[in-house]
């Protein structure tokens, strides 16, 4: 006779919820009925809404970038469909193996029929995302637009910050840390959020003689430590205000002798195999690394490349693509300094191209929240209207684009642009202010308008843009 421990029926009214009323919508968007049925937190994955409705709502935020839009909502669909199937086929094997208190043991023949009946719901492993693409190009809008629709939590953490456990710095258990703050400090909703790790590319393996010698605590250190929490495993992480296990005075690092008088601390255990990772970096000289790959060696008849292989007189009439880093293949991030096992775990990778002219002037007037609606209501609220002519935006545009930075060189050239009306405007008379495009090249100052003269800044406006038109 053997005997197996009655599962609580308590533990399976808190699975139950989880698996059966599920919403990724926002907050705002369910029905209150919804919100309050259950006091058990509710992980996505049911009526999850499709990539293609992610990627339209992400249209109404981001400009271009389609098929980055495309693989992120794709794996987020994917992950959290995962994270539900995982969950139900937990419980249902609890629900097996609870309503029985006692077995008699059976032939082997009778045991093993049992469980491949069992079998029938495979348990899905998860799709980590590395977004590759030059600062400024929407890496960190895509993926906290995502999370906000979905409402999980989410955290950022940048990766320059991370060392190897033991050394000066933040270790990377750090990351879940932030996750379980942006969950209220609840496991449960933790263990199924998102994490963003900026700027991953600093953890590259350092290269050059005067590494070579030393420990590189700040780049293979760290892959090396990611490895287990991407994949999936156990973290402990401490609560708050709690000290660390590992900063006591007493005996070893992490042991306490039983004369001491603290307490033990509080601590949470999350398990990270239903976390969505998403890494992005700029990744610079990256595109040197897939140039050198794709450049033939010399010219002429059945030239010698660089590897020994020859080529044909006649290349075939394929584009070059116009993003170089859409080219890019694992081999070239193990080059530019990341360990196989690394890369191997993030098997969806991403690119992002740098923004356009035409790109840069759809995020100052076309997406939600854009940067002249910004300003324009920084102003309504000391009663001032702003106005910016056609050419105007033209050439705030030509200079972000010559400046660099993408979306942020834009905010760096109206901040300023916009620094003497201002300084000007608060506590004065003014009510009205016109940018043309001699204020942006430095030809003309701002136009100002005092209060009573608006048909006159009215006019003003009308004529400079009736002027751009003819």
């Amino acid at each position: 006779m053997i005997t197996r421990q009655r599962v609580s029926p308590q533990l399976l009214l808190q699975l139950r919820p989880l698996v059966r009323s599920i919403r990724t919508q926002a907050l705002h968007d369910q029905p209150l009925s919804d919100q309050n049925d259950s006091p058990y937190p509710r992980p996505p994955g049911l009526a999850l809404a499709t990539p293609r409705e992610l990627v339209t709502y992400l249209n109404q935020f981001i400009i271009g970038q389609e098929t980055a839009k495309k693989v992120l909502s794709v794996a987020v669909y994917n992950h959290y469909n995962r994270v539900r199937a995982n969950m139900s086929h937990v419980i249902d094997n609890i629900e097996q193996d609870g309503d029985t208190a006692t077995t008699r043991l059976r032939p082997l023949r009778i045991a093993t029929s049992s469980l491949l009946s069992r079998r029938h719901t495979p348990v899905f492993e998860k799709s980590n995302v590395l977004v590759i693409g030059p600062t400024g190009s929407g890496k960190t809008l895509l993926a906290r637009t995502l999370a906000r629709v979905l409402d999980v939590p989410f955290s950022v953490s940048d990766a320059t910050s991370f060392t190897q456990a033991g050394y000066v710095g933040e270790d990377v258990e750090m990351a879940i840390q932030r996750l379980l703050q942006a969950a209220n400090w609840d496991p449960l909703r933790a263990s199924m959020g998102i994490v963003y790790i900026d700027e991953v590319d600093k953890i590259a393996k350092k290269s050059g003689s005067a590494t070579e010698m030393s420990r590189d605590v700040g780049g293979e250190g760290v892959q090396q430590a990611l490895l287990r929490m991407m994949e999936g495993s156990v973290v402990t992480v401490q609560a708050r205000g709690a000290p660390p296990p590992d900063m006591t005075p007493y005996g070893e690092a992490g042991h306490r002798p039983h004369s001491a008088m603290h307490p033990k601390p509080d601590v949470y255990h999350i398990e990270t195999s239903n976390i969505l990772f998403i890494l992005s970096g700029a990744f610079v000289g990256l595109d040197s690394i897939i140039k050198q790959r794709v450049a033939k060696g010399s010219i002429g008849f059945t030239a010698n490349l660089a590897n020994g292989e020859s080529v044909p007189f006649f290349t075939p009439n394929r584009e070059a693509p116009d993003n170089i880093l859409d080219l890019v293949e694992t081999n070239d991030l193990v080059k530019y300094g990341f360990i196989p096992e690394f890369i191997g775990r993030v098997p969806s990778i991403t690119t992002l191209s740098p923004l356009t002219i035409p790109d840069l002037r759809r995020i100052l007037t076309e997406v939600k929240g854009s940067l002249i609606s910004q300003y324009q209501s920084l102003f309504g609220y000391s009663g001032v209207e702003i106005r910016f002519t056609h050419d105007a935006i033209d050439e705030i545009c030509k200079k972000a684009a010559e400046r660099g930075g993408g979306a942020r060189g834009l905010r760096g050239v109206m901040e300023t642009l916009l620094l003497e009306p201002m300084y000007e405007v608060p506590g004065s008379d003014i009510k009205h202010v016109l940018i043309t495009a001699d204020v942006i090249r430095g030809e003309a100052p701002p136009g100002y308008w005092r209060r009573g003269e608006g048909v006159a800044f009215f006019e003003a406006w009308a004529g400079a843009e009736g002027m751009n038109s003819l």
